[in-house]
Formats: C-alpha cells, structure tokens, sequence
C-alpha cells in the first residue's frame, strides 16, 4: 500500500501535468488532513489550515482519505455555488476501489467534517442543510488485490481531472465516465507504470 509521502509526491506529478487553466476548477487538500482531523490533537490546527485555502471557490475539491489502512477518495462538487442553486447539484462523490469495506461507514465522519469546515471559514450554514447534501457511492472499477488502493485514488484523481465536466450534474446519473467500466485493468496498470507506481 502506498504511504503518504508517495502518494503526495505522485499527486504533486499528476497536478503538474495539466495546464492552468484546466486545474483552475480544481483544488485539493493535504492527503493526511481528513485522517489528522479525525484525531482530536489535529482537528482544531487542520480547520484552521484548510479554512486559508478558501476551498468552496473552486467547482471540485479533491479530499483523498487514508482510514482504516485503506484510501479513498472523496470529491466535494459545486460547492462554489449556493447549496440550494437550482442550476447546479451540490453533491459529494466518495469513490472506493474495495467497495466490501463498506464507504458508507464514512458518511457520520464526512458530514461532520464538512461542517467543520463551513464554520470554520465563517461560512452560514446548517446541520440540517448539510445532511440534505447526497453522498454518492458510484460504482467505480474494483482492485484486484489488498495493497493497489492510493494507486486508484490517484488514477481516479487523474482521470477526473481529464473528463469532469464544465456543468457537473447526476440529473440522469453519473457523470457519462463515471462507471464500473470507467477503465480497463491495463489501463490502470499502465498508469502505475507511467509513475513508478507499480508494486
């Protein structure tokens, strides 16, 4: 499994290769944040870093997730916008390469999470309004084995980053990419290659 210091560095890769202009709807945060503000030790210091990266201005935010010596990737969607704009779907997407581990399990955690950062960023916001928020578990390609899961939230990252639409929106499902074929097996075996990420 991959550790945090190759993951950060193959992310920081990965970012690199699109153009400015293409990564301007993106921001992400530290692979180790969600996990640090789960210890209460960290929590109060990781609000405060995330809240200076103004995150909510951006149309998706990239939160990756390292729990239970499993990485996943969570993707904060149109929350540049009103939480109630009829234009667009405010929603969360949780990918999972081992979707036996059960992801949903995260949901107290992430809805509290998300909270958090409303406030700390001074932001009005609700528990009720955050709770209407969907947490979406789209059916994504599966891993093979115990040890490729930070190898697919970061190819997950990379083949988001390519096709995310300009005007997110689930109305009639998923995006058109975002499904249990989204990429073949030597796609993704490929990719490990390309980075150095093979086991």
């Amino acid at each position: 499994m991959l550790n945090s210091q190759q993951f950060s560095d193959c992310f920081e890769k990965i970012w690199k290769i699109f153009p400015d202009n293409q990564r301007a709807s993106f921001t992400y945060l530290d692979c180790l944040w969600f996990s640090w503000y789960m210890d209460e030790l960290f929590k109060e210091k990781v609000l405060v870093w995330i809240s200076r990266k103004h995150i909510f201005t951006k149309k998706y935010v990239f939160v990756p997730i390292l729990h239970w010596r499993h990485w996943n990737l969570l993707i904060f969607c149109n929350f540049d916008k009103p939480l109630q704009s009829k234009t667009q779907t405010t929603c969360m997407l949780l990918l999972d390469s081992m979707q036996m581990s059960g992801p949903r399990r995260l949901e107290p955690t992430i809805r509290k999470f998300l909270l958090d950062v409303y406030e700390a960023e001074k932001r009005p916001v609700t528990k009720q309004a955050i709770s209407k928020i969907p947490l979406l578990i789209p059916k994504v390609p599966q891993q093979r084995n115990g040890e490729d899961c930070g190898r697919f939230v970061l190819y997950f990252i990379s083949l988001f980053m390519e096709s995310a639409p300009k005007n997110f929106s689930t109305t009639g499902g998923y995006p058109y990419f975002m499904k249990e074929d989204w990429f073949a097996p030597q796609d993704f075996d490929c990719f490990c290659k390309r980075f150095k990420l093979c086991s």
